[in-house]
């Protein structure tokens, strides 16, 4: 209420006249002096510091008994369920949504009362000592005297704040049914998915689920609008927002494709698993007795599949791994990924020439020169354990997200074989959707030779590698680091695959294939004419200096093949220049509906 009053009255009459209509019209009251055009004095009635006068009127019965059923929905499944998690080594679920977001981090819950109605009054007709132990892998909707009571459809889906970023969320309660997956369960799910469309903000799939509630299928498997969409929208989302998938425990049949289509995939070590059946059902198919972890567990996806792309120890590790993640990536790909201020190298640049060996056949560690060229601590690996002889990650360069491929030496001398092409292949495609460049470190001798690689399918799997590096529209930098053999140049982005720059360290070699083999398949038979051993030896030095002449970086340089031959002490400098001048750069590609290669 504001209030003038003529000039003459002193600063304590002035306060006295505003206390006493304060108090009369229970509302803070502005004193104006004569043509003053600011308040002289200002005060609130008691108590109320501003806000509107207390009318008496306070939270009804009716919100009370609301309040009532919401504590009641978020307490989740029976107890006993809740304190078998941590004999599983799990959190709640609405335990885990804390931890990932702060008690106050989820903005709101969409469907938090999804089957109320089924289950609220059979609530006390049934103790929840008669229900059944949803610990069991094939809970998936059998018949476990659990009765109605579903809280929420056993799944939680809405928006928080994560790491400052916003973001969707969907979360398993396994407490209840098992975390699976039912008609307003499924209903959600696809509201949720189809949100994100919209907003254009990232997913967060925190899963523990069992599968489909086989017993309840009708109305959810399927309907044009049931969970055979679930995969329909991921596959829009693919590349448009980032979706990230974390496992706290079993994710059977049609549940495990979400961690598949995710964009990154998280498991819990010894406590997640992924399978298209569980052990039960592929003893009953096949007579194969395995349990879960043999079958699916994060060993199995982190080695032999490559469809986990990091393996946390606890529930708090996951939220760190994600945490990292999320932070090399935008929010959707009209976005550009988040630059910070940078940080120098974790060792200096000075020292990636005496690491690199001089003898093109000895291997070395290639994250060594790595951590001398990004700034420190921020190389994130993928897939570590998968197609081992690439290295595929996220880095910063003087602040700026990179996606790193790099050869590994140290492992089968950094020969290409199908699953290192399927996860270079697989990330290169990624980086590219979000618009995150990419960083190529070449020392590969090429693609393996060998009748396990072609039965394996070297020849699909690097046609993929190549097709994504040509595919590809973001900023490139290709560096041959040593080896740079056979096509080997061609599926790490060399000359030919419309990189920003292609530039060598002095170790490096660009060739069809290395001396020795060279020398091999050109001269073996003249060679073999000479009878002295002696002789025979010294003539195949001689060529195979001959050859490595020919193929040096120098030779390359001359001849333009390509653009500059860095000082290896340089070349952190290097790479962060011709980032930042060509980060806007613009590639055309054929107007089409899309490649046929996939």
């Amino acid at each position: 209420m504001k209030l003038r009053v003529p000039e003459g009255a002193d600063q304590e009459e002035l306060a006295a006249i505003a206390e006493a209509m304060a108090q009369h019209v229970a509302d803070t009251v502005e004193l104006y002096v004569g043509d003053a055009t600011e308040p002289t004095v200002t005060h609130a009635a008691e108590g109320r510091d501003g806000a509107e006068p207390d009318d008496g009127l306070g939270p009804t019965e009716r919100e009370r008994r609301l309040r009532e059923e919401i504590a009641d929905i978020e307490a989740g499944g029976p107890e006993k369920y809740r304190e078998r998690l941590e004999e599983q080594g799990k959190l709640f679920v609405r335990d885990r949504l804390d931890l990932w977001f702060g008690e106050d981090g989820v903005a709101f819950e969409d469907g938090r009362f999804a089957n109320f109605d089924e289950w609220r009054s059979e609530a006390s007709e049934q103790s929840s000592e008669e229900r059944s132990d949803p610990r069991d892998d094939d809970a998936r909707g059998e018949d476990d005297g659990d009765g109605d009571r579903l809280p929420a459809d056993g799944l939680l889906t809405g928006a928080a704040e994560f790491e400052g970023r916003d973001v969707h969320f969907m979360a398993n309660d396994f407490t209840v049914k098992a975390g699976s997956m039912a008609e307003k369960g499924v209903e959600k799910f696809l509201r949720m998915q189809q949100r994100a469309l919209k907003t254009g903000k990232p997913v967060l799939y925190l899963m523990d689920s069992s599968g489909g509630r086989i017993d309840q299928q009708t109305g959810f498997f399927a309907n044009r609008e049931g969970i055979g969409k679930y995969y329909f929208n991921h596959s829009r989302l693919s590349g448009r927002v980032p979706q990230i998938c974390v496992l706290y425990g079993p994710c059977i049949a049609g549940a495990a494709y979400t961690p598949i289509f995710a964009d990154f995939t998280v498991m819990v070590r010894d406590v997640s698993a992924m399978a298209i059946a569980s052990p039960r059902m592929v003893e009953m198919v096949t007579g194969e007795q395995i349990d879960l972890q043999e079958l699916g567990g994060a060993e199995v996806h982190a080695r032999h599949t490559g469809s986990a792309d990091l393996v946390a120890e606890d529930e708090e590790h996951a939220r760190s791994l994600v945490a990292q993640l999320l932070s090399y990536l935008p929010d959707n790909s009209d976005e550009n990924p988040p630059n910070v201020a940078g940080t120098a190298p974790a060792k200096p640049p000075e020292g990636i020439d005496s690491i690199v060996p001089a003898e093109p056949n000895k291997g070395y560690d290639m994250t060594s020169v790595i951590e001398r060229v990004v700034d420190a601590n921020t190389f994130l690996e993928l897939r570590p354990q998968f197609g081992a002889e690439i290295l595929t990650g996220f880095a910063r360069i003087d602040g700026r997200p990179v996606g790193v491929v790099a050869s590994q030496p140290a492992q089968r001398a950094g020969a290409i074989f199908p699953d290192a092409a399927e996860k270079a292949a697989q990330f290169v495609w990624t980086c590219d959707a979000y618009d995150v460049p990419l960083l190529y470190l070449c020392d590969t001798p090429g693609f393996m030779a060998g009748s396990g690689v072609e039965r394996a399918g070297i020849l699909e799997q690097g046609k993929k590698m190549i097709y994504a590096a040509s595919a590809a529209t973001v900023p490139k930098q290709c560096v041959v680091v040593r080896k740079a053999y056979g096509a080997g140049i061609y599926a790490m982005s060399g000359p030919a695959y419309d990189p920003e720059s292609t530039i060598a360290l002095p170790s490096g070699e660009i060739a069809i294939m290395g001396p020795e083999a060279a020398i091999n398949a050109v001269y073996a038979n003249r060679l073999a004419a000479i009878d002295d051993e002696d002789e025979r030896a010294e003539r195949e030095r001689e060529l195979r200096e001959q050859f490595r002449e020919d193929i040096d970086v120098h030779r390359m340089a001359s001849e333009v093949v390509i653009d500059d031959i860095v000082p290896p002490g340089d070349l952190r400098a290097e790479l962060a220049a011709r980032f930042d001048f060509y980060e806007d750069v613009e590639k055309d590609r054929p107007s089409k509906k899309h490649g046929t290669v996939i």
